[in-house]
């Protein structure tokens, strides 16, 4: 109607955080007569917001560290008189939590707090990697819940981080559960034997509650931030995370959960997971699982098959199982040694593509799983290579290679004579209609090549005690020439991985076990909230007036850090 008045009202230079701004906002809403009301950082996109809801003041001009307070009511003095009460409606927000000195900075608060452990930072992301590398310079770890920080101050963080000893959680990160304490949003949960490491915030609350649900209790929860297994920044966080939970001696069962790492970062961080002798329970969301269970790995698809899978786990550990198919071999591969499949069996290479595209990037073959996969040259392998031979190609005026071994006895001498194969894996498939007799063709080129090179072959054996080429007899052949035989795809898989994975250990600084579990003492910088949640939750902590430096004009703010410097 006609009669709708809007009024507003710029305090520039005032930053509130954002629980603030809807405690304020919910409060203008609850005045009589007032029929709409925004409270902002004046940011661009805040202002859009406004806009579209009808609340923007024509002409406006103000900066993104502008409070911006626009009230509309039915009448001029119900919209003047709402305005009016904003500073009240503050500072009756003002007194609710008791502490009486709130510092302006991280450093007294330091002094306030000298056995703190960690600092919460959620202020806006443009200032946020600052304060966080203050955070670490004063030996604090980091749990950053600011979002809208470049990935390269996240690299420069977490690579500080690690050189320290310490976690950098984040930025992007919405939960953690340290010692038994929630950070950020975490729900209540008991005390168990459970680790999470989670890209992941709602994933990690997701299977955490219902661990929790299940009976079982968690040790600790570590967030890494939502980019932390991106192609830059590598999985710092969470290799550290993984290492730490390696070395607790509360937790027994690791849960691993994240959006689809890439390749190369996958690789690396089961990698450094099958070395661990834990369980350890893998989602990556929506990322091809290689096979159910690997060694230690168990692969699932879903948040509650995650925590099923954990708890699972766990009991079996206690009831003391002793898995008999864990074959864990101590030699260890030689470094840069790659991988070269040649494979009879179309669905035998397939599987064992999906079984080591996890582990192993680069993975190339005539019949790839990703386009980025397809090997150039089939004719010449390159890094790990595996091949169907069965594939068309390979199959013009030629019998197939189940039958004629003679393609494959040459690409096998290839193979072997190119001085960066270390493994080659093979299957020799029995029964009728295949070769009388592969291990008499295989047998002396294996034999020369297991003698005279370090290079180990693996064979999958696929066929029955019946068959005509009697399996006893292939089976002693192919393993007296120096092969290593094996009844089933997946027992070669898990070999392979037990020896790729002796335990790596992770660069930098292991992360203190110690520290990490003293009584936790925080210092929070942004919401109160946070604050508000780890006091009641017994943990001493200290809330900081923050304020973006120079009243948040940035050309001053960089005068000053330059004038510091």
């Amino acid at each position: 109607s006609g009669m709708n008045t809007t009024r507003h009202v710029i305090r520039s230079g005032t930053y509130l955080d954002s629980v603030v701004l809807m405690q304020l906002q919910r409060g203008l809403l609850a005045l009589p007569e007032v029929l709409d009301a925004g409270v902002v950082m004046a940011t661009p996109a805040n202002r859009d917001l406004l806009a579209a809801n009808n609340l923007l003041p024509a002409g406006v001009v103000c900066s993104a560290d502008d409070l911006l307070i626009v009230v509309k009511a039915n009448s001029a003095k119900a919209a003047d008189s709402a305005i009016g009460q904003v500073d009240s409606l503050l500072a009756q927000r003002r007194h609710v939590d008791g502490q009486d000195y709130r510092p302006h900075s991280l450093a007294s608060a330091v002094n306030l707090l000298p056995d703190a452990g960690i600092a919460l930072i959620s202020i806006p992301g443009r200032y946020a990697a600052s304060v966080a590398h203050q955070a670490l310079d004063t030996q604090l770890n980091v749990f950053l819940y600011s979002d809208n920080v470049s990935i390269e101050d996240e690299l420069s963080l977490k690579q500080k981080a690690r050189s320290n000893g310490l976690l950098m959680m984040g930025p992007d990160c919405g939960t953690a559960i340290l010692n038994g304490i929630g950070l950020g949003f975490a729900n209540r949960l008991r005390k168990g034997n459970i680790g999470i490491v989670g890209a992941s915030g709602t994933g990690i609350q997701a299977i955490s509650s219902q661990i929790d649900g299940k009976g079982a209790g968690i040790s600790q929860a570590i967030g890494t931030g939502s980019r932390d297994l991106s192609e830059k920044i590598g999985a710092i966080t969470t290799l550290q995370a993984l290492d730490l939970m390696r070395r607790d001696p509360e937790t027994h069962v690791i849960v691993l959960v994240s959006k689809p790492p890439s390749s190369e970062v996958a690789a690396r961080v089961l990698g450094t997971a099958t070395a661990i002798d834990k369980p350890v329970i893998v989602d990556f969301i929506g990322y091809p699982p290689p096979g159910r269970r690997m060694g230690n790995l168990f692969f699932t698809t879903s948040l509650d098959e995650a925590a099923w899978l954990a708890v699972d786990q766990l009991s079996s550990i206690r009831s003391k199982e002793v898995d008999v198919n864990q074959q864990q071999s101590s030699s260890t591969l030689p470094e840069r040694k790659y991988i070269r499949g040649l494979f009879s069996g179309g669905t035998l290479a397939y599987e064992t593509m999906l079984g080591l595209q996890p582990f192993f990037t680069p993975l190339y073959s005539n019949a790839p799983i990703n386009k980025n996969q397809l090997l150039g040259d089939p004719l010449n392998s390159q890094a790990n290579t595996i091949l169907d031979l069965g594939d068309e190609y390979f199959m013009v005026g030629r019998l197939h290679p189940m039958i004629d071994y003679d393609l494959r006895i040459r690409r096998l001498r290839q193979e072997a004579a190119d001085p960066q194969t270390g493994w080659i894996l093979l299957d020799v498939v029995l029964g009728e209609g295949s070769h009388p007799d592969p291990a008499s063709e295989l047998a002396p080129v294996i034999r020369q090549i297991t003698e005279k090179q370090d290079i180990n072959v693996l064979v999958t054996l696929v066929g029955t005690e019946r068959d005509p080429q009697n399996m006893q007899s292939q089976r002693e052949k192919l393993e007296q020439a120096g092969a290593l035989v094996f009844q089933t795809l997946s027992q070669m898989l898990i070999y392979l991985q037990g020896q790729l994975h002796s335990l790596k250990s992770i660069e930098g600084v292991p992360v203190d076990l110690d520290r990490f579990k003293i009584s936790m003492a925080a210092i929070n910088i942004g919401l109160e909230s946070f604050y508000t949640s780890l006091i009641g939750q017994g943990v001493q902590a200290v809330q900081v007036d923050w304020r973006p430096p120079a009243g948040g004009d940035e050309h001053l703010a960089e005068l000053l850090a330059r004038m510091k410097n």
